[in-house]
């Protein structure tokens, strides 16, 4: 049986001025029970960084591969947004990850980086726009309260 994972928590870690991070304790025990390093990108819908484990990169390939024509023009943008701009990230002996400058600048991050648990993934934002973000959401949910729907099971 296969072990789930989660990425959980609002955690904020201080950035150097060589762009290094601590990845937070729970988020490096599952990279390194699934694999040793972290992919991060830009965010197709927002100013922070998407991070997930390689696993979760590739079960996106297997989506966009089966929701979309191959030679589609909808698969080239994903694909280019994403696995384009994605790029592996190993962390030290510290835990640190070091972001790069094009990564960074699309979040607004300067000295201070919060890691927002997505459950299978994780984002990384500017703290001030995490804060920002955090209040419209928590707003539209309160306004819309939000549902789940079941999906049929297969028989």
């Amino acid at each position: 049986m296969r072990k789930t994972f989660l990425f959980l928590d609002t955690i904020i870690n201080k950035v150097d001025a060589k762009g290094r991070v601590s990845l937070p304790s729970d988020y490096r025990a599952i990279v390194k029970e699934l694999s040793t390093e972290i992919v991060c990108y830009r965010s197709l819908t927002a100013p922070c960084i998407e991070g997930c484990t390689e696993e979760l990169l590739d079960k996106l390939a297997d989506d966009i591969d089966n929701a979309t024509d191959f030679f589609s023009e909808t698969q080239d943008n994903l694909t280019n947004l994403i696995f384009g701009d994605a790029r592996r990230f190993g962390f030290d002996s510290t835990g640190r990850i070091v972001l790069t400058e094009k990564l960074m600048k699309h979040a607004g991050i300067t000295d201070t980086a919060v890691f927002v648990g997505k459950g299978r993934k994780f984002q990384i934002w500017n703290p001030d726009n995490w804060a920002r973000e955090e209040t419209r959401i928590r707003a539209e949910a309160l306004k819309n309260r939000p549902s789940l729907a079941r999906k049929p099971e297969n028989d």
